[in-house]
């Protein structure tokens, strides 16, 4: 009978400590994601690269299924009016695996600037956004570094001549280097930096 009640006793203690190590281990990939970047010293450096503003902050911070972020990224020039609004979804597979998915937003011109004001962010809603199917990028933790990437062709993309887009990320403490391509049918690249990614240096 003691062996039994010892059984049962481990059989809860387990997946407690396994759930609260994956907590720990989606909040501190949280916690490096989060945050405001620039890429003004790569372009500084290198004429073929623009001064790009990236800016990256947790919503819903209620919901228990993952960490949410809202994403804003803008040509410093012109940061009222961001190329790029998304809203990303993060979730833990395993402690050294991680998915994030990438949803865009419905009329989202509206929430232009929602980054640095949070009332405005509060207008944001879970039926006014939708995942883009396909593009999601897995990432694998290598130390205190997260590198992955989106899947093959899955992602699909109609900016400019592309059929589909592909995505390679790396993130670390203080720095994220994305780099986004677009490819046509034939395996071509027709948008996109063609030397390497984007470095994103965080503000601190």
């Amino acid at each position: 009978m003691m062996v039994m009640r010892t059984f049962f006793l481990y059989a809860l203690i387990i997946p407690i400590a396994l759930n609260a190590q994956r907590t720990r281990g989606l909040e501190e990939l949280a916690s490096t994601m989060a945050g405001s970047y620039t890429s003004a010293v790569q372009a500084s450096e290198d004429t073929t690269y623009f001064k790009i503003e990236l800016e990256m902050v947790r919503i819903w911070p209620k919901r228990k299924d993952g960490a949410w972020f809202y994403v804003e990224q803008a040509a410093a020039a012109s940061k009222e009016k961001p190329y790029r609004q998304r809203v990303y979804h993060v979730q833990e597979v395993n402690d050294s695996t991680f998915t994030s998915d990438i949803l865009t937003i419905k009329s989202g011109d509206a929430l232009f600037g929602a980054y640095k004001d949070p009332l405005l962010l509060e207008q944001l809603r879970m039926d006014s956004v939708g995942v883009l199917e396909g593009c999601t990028i897995t990432l694998h933790k290598q130390g205190k570094n997260y590198v992955g990437s989106t899947e093959g062709r899955k992602c699909s993309n109609a900016w400019g001549k592309a059929a589909y887009a592909t995505s390679e990320v790396t993130i670390l403490p203080g720095l994220m280097v994305s780099w986004d391509r677009g490819y046509n049918d034939a395996g071509e690249q027709v948008w996109g930096a063609e030397k390497g990614g984007y470095r994103f240096v965080k503000r601190q």
